[in-house]
């Protein structure tokens, strides 16, 4: 139905009567005019799409940056239509800065890695891995950014359909108020918060020289990006469900019509499929980010506490903390954005479905508000990474739960060894 672009509903459910009394309504006549001139607009149009497709040319900003990063080489090869080509100028860009990129993150790594080997000392072992533990996401970015370069293009795309396919039904161009100005300011930000967050590790840790920091920037803004991404998706996700709630409202006051509410239902239902492929699309990325995040939580979190335990409060401690801290404030910015965007995406049309008077209305109408509240109970709008895990504030809790756990177990580790130094030092000034 929806590639048909809901011919078939305008055509089934249009009869004599609703005609006749259209004619007698004035307002209602000239919708019905309205109605049947954007029912001439097909979806599947690239042109078309591309007229109606804001969204792209709000974000399409974003879109070039990962380009530029070398993350995400998909364009819009074709009015309306974003696909992805291993032959492509963007992908042999990305190749041979993935290759320079690469000789930087293996010299920084192997001294990292020699560090590692010599050292005798628990914690500086510690601090060894967590640097190259920062440096792993950079030869992810074949797996979780190329390998998903066709799935993000389809999703890109639908984009495009939708919002033909939205102008059809509300009679309004969906919009994305200050979505381009926000893009600038989150960059500039990603790339400042990287610059900060890499020199104040150089200078707070022992053994992170200021240079190596030139092999990690990339990885940080790449890191800071995705979270920059996630937020920018599910906004615009948050904002069409809002637009179209809207729409709905003021066009039931109207005429609540069983066309009307089947058409609405079959949008929304597009809107909930786009905001699920857009967890499937990502589900290599996020899954990856979401371990990453966890990992360095844990063992930031571990390394401070040890060097408290050690030493006392230093800035080696105060280092980690900023590690630790910065990785849960990207897992949770994760996290909650998917949250408030599945919150939204249901809760304004269900008030105003709820609202409806059913006695004012006939029984097919009600028949499609029934239909259309259990669409929404069986396709709940969720940020799903193809089903191994869903994305919301409950996967924060899970995952306190887990770091909470390993660090239990770190802790008695550092304690053991702690108890093992007093005994030996003790039985040396006995001896």
């Amino acid at each position: 139905m929806l590639q048909e672009d809901m011919n078939y509903i305008l055509k089934s459910h249009k009869n004599k009567k609703t005609t006749f009394h259209n004619f007698k309504n004035p307002e209602l006549l000239e919708r019905n005019r309205n109605r049947d001139t954007r029912n001439q607009l097909k979806s599947s149009n690239g042109t078309t799409a591309d007229i109606y497709d804001q969204f792209y040319r709000d974000h399409q900003l974003l879109l070039k940056l990962f380009v530029i990063l070398g993350v995400m080489p998909v364009v819009r090869s074709a009015p309306g239509i974003v696909t992805f080509s291993w032959k492509s100028y963007e992908m042999i860009y990305a190749f041979f800065l993935y290759i320079f990129t690469s000789s930087l993150v293996l010299r920084v790594g192997y001294e990292r890695v020699k560090f590692i080997q010599t050292t005798e000392e628990f914690d500086e072992y510690i601090y060894g891995v967590i640097f190259v533990i920062f440096l792993v996401p950079h030869f992810w970015i074949p797996y979780v950014g190329w390998g998903v370069a066709n799935q993000v293009a389809h999703y890109k795309t639908m984009w495009g359909s939708f919002q033909v396919r939205y102008y059809r039904v509300t009679g309004t161009t969906l919009t994305f108020p200050k979505l381009n100005f926000l893009i600038i300011v989150l960059f500039i930000g990603c790339v400042l918060l990287a610059v900060m967050f890499l020199y104040s590790l150089s200078r707070l840790l022992d053994g992170f020289l200021l240079w190596h920091t030139i092999a990690y920037f990339h990885i940080i803004t790449m890191i800071n990006m995705n979270a920059a991404l996630f937020y920018i998706n599910s906004r615009a996700i948050k904002r069409a469900s809002h637009s179209l709630s809207a729409c709905f409202k003021r066009d039931i006051k109207v005429e609540c019509t069983s066309t009307l509410i089947t058409q609405y239902r079959l949008l929304w239902l597009n809107l909930s499929e786009i905001f699920q492929t857009f967890g499937n699309a990502y589900a290599r990325t996020y899954s990856t980010y979401l371990l990453f995040m966890s990992i360095n939580i844990i063992i930031g979190a571990y390394g401070s506490l040890s060097e408290i335990f050690d030493s006392g409060f230093s800035f080696k401690v105060l280092g980690l903390i900023v590690l630790t801290i910065y990785c849960a404030c990207l897992l949770f910015i994760v996290c909650d954005c998917a949250n408030s965007a599945t919150s939204v995406i249901a809760h304004g049309i269900q008030n105003t479905l709820l609202k409806v008077d059913l006695l004012r209305i006939d029984i097919h109408a009600q028949q499609e508000i029934d239909y259309f509240i259990l669409a929404i109970e069986l396709n709940p709008p969720v940020v799903s990474l193809q089903g191994y895990s869903v994305i919301n504030r409950e996967l924060i809790s899970a995952t306190i739960s887990t770091i909470a756990i390993y660090l239990i177990v770190l802790l008695q580790f550092k304690l053991t060894i702690i108890a093992e130094q007093t005994y030996r030092s003790a039985l040396t000034r006995t001896t």
